[in-house]
């Protein structure tokens, strides 16, 4: 077989596949990349069930946020991975900062297998 014929019939199927691929991701709705380590971090932590802490409630009423912005924490984040503790077994302790009502904030928390414990929101300090 020439090299020619070769590469019509591989354009052939690498179109045929494309489109394939195509219709699922657009049938299944996925519209999120969560393969990388920012993303699928939070991604663990936000299926989990949310615990405050008195300091982290005490945060939240003086700095006036509430679960939605903690929920955009969740979301929009940016986790700070040279000031988090992933190396533990039980419980790995994150930081994730996110610029919330025009501040730049710092959350910490705990990522336990089945719960995530929220301790403590803070103003970044530069």
């Amino acid at each position: 077989m020439k090299l020619a014929k070769r590469f019509f019939y591989f354009g052939i199927g690498l179109s045929l596949g494309c489109v394939v691929v195509y219709f699922i991701s657009t049938k299944k709705n996925t519209q999120s990349f969560d393969y990388l380590p920012n993303a699928r971090t939070l991604k663990n932590i936000r299926l989990k069930k949310n615990i405050y802490s008195p300091e982290a409630l005490e945060n939240m009423a003086s700095y006036k946020l509430d679960s939605t912005d903690i929920d955009y924490f969740l979301r929009e984040g940016s986790v700070d991975f040279k000031h988090s503790n992933i190396e533990v077994d039980s419980c790995k302790a994150y930081q994730i900062d996110a610029l919330i009502n025009e501040q730049e904030m710092t959350l910490h928390l705990l990522n336990c297998k089945t719960t995530t414990q929220i301790k403590k929101i803070a103003l970044q300090q530069d």
